[in-house]
């Protein structure tokens, strides 16, 4: 798949979505296709054969509430294909509230991402840490398979009070003992990881943590934001 940078109209819609598709690097067209801005590059701008459109499948036509782009997009990649984009904005790309995307529940989108998760990154990792002891990264490990939840070693943050208290604790599940995963600092965490922290959002500051760990994207960590 072959895609472009672009431009919003009106500017201040979406700004940080904006940012992120023109930005991405060549690597991260691949490694940041989990989080919840969707496809790396975006399907207005979408070009392929004829031949490999056929092959993946074609779209979904399930109708409204299906993110048909996002799951051609999953099989594309799932059959071995890759992602490019061009440098150049070629594409104005108009924000309306009527817009078909809005008709997709964040639940389905939710439960696509963790499970193509689950196929892509997990099933080949023997443990990993959840960066985000918060509303977010609890609610991704609740949403694992018991298989892959047993994997997950521990919680990273830096919110003093999540890590004081030590633990969490998964009490709607049904083994017993119930689960405790241990809340860590992010300094102290072991790695690999999967981030359910938003980029963009704390001033540099989370990205700055990041960067201090002199991880590896794609290797070390996978964005889930």
């Amino acid at each position: 798949i072959v895609g472009c940078q672009i431009r919003r109209e009106p500017p201040e819609s979406t700004e940080r979505y904006t940012r992120w598709i023109n930005s991405l690097t060549e690597e991260q067209l691949l490694t940041q296709v989990f989080t919840s801005h969707g496809p790396t590059v975006i399907m207005p701008t979408w070009f392929c054969s004829r031949e490999w459109f056929f092959r993946v499948g074609k779209f979904d036509e399930g109708g409204r509430g299906v993110p048909e782009d996002l799951l051609f997009f999953y099989k594309h990649i799932q059959n071995g294909g890759e992602v490019f984009r061009v440098n150049h904005c070629l594409l104005l790309y108009r924000y309306h509230p009527q817009a078909a995307t809005h008709s997709v529940l964040e639940g389905t989108i939710w439960n696509h991402r963790v499970r193509f998760l689950e196929d892509r990154v997990l099933s080949s990792w023997t443990s990993f840490t959840i960066w985000n002891a918060g509303k977010q990264g609890k609610k991704l490990y609740r949403s694992l398979s018991p298989a892959n939840r047993k994997k997950v070693t521990a919680f990273c943050d830096v919110d003093e009070k999540k890590i004081t208290k030590g633990f969490y604790t998964y009490e709607e599940c049904e083994e017993r003992p119930k689960p405790r995963v241990p809340v860590c600092h992010f300094r102290d965490a072991t790695p690999p990881f999967i981030i359910c922290v938003k980029l963009d959002l704390t001033g540099g500051a989370f990205e700055t943590n990041l960067n201090m760990l002199n991880l590896k994207e794609g290797v070390d960590y996978y964005h889930f934001n």
